[in-house]
């Protein structure tokens, strides 16, 4: 199964407008919010949304 990108990005905006404090920009403290907040199955787009929105923490603070 592939996981779509715009399924990742949907799910991962969805997060971070749930749970915006919740995330930070360490990658594997996301895959356990990520693990923890949803019901997704695969491992592989658990991580690919955890990396998405890992990115995005990213980009918001280095733009600060």
């Amino acid at each position: 199964m592939t996981s779509d990108p715009n399924d990742v990005m949907d799910i991962g905006n969805r997060l971070l407008k749930q749970y915006p404090n919740a995330f930070t920009t360490e990658f594997s403290a996301n895959k356990q919010v990520v693990r923890n907040t949803t019901a997704v199955g695969s491992n592989r787009l658990r991580n690919r949304v955890a990396g998405y929105i890992t990115r995005k923490k990213q980009s918001k603070c280095s733009s600060h």
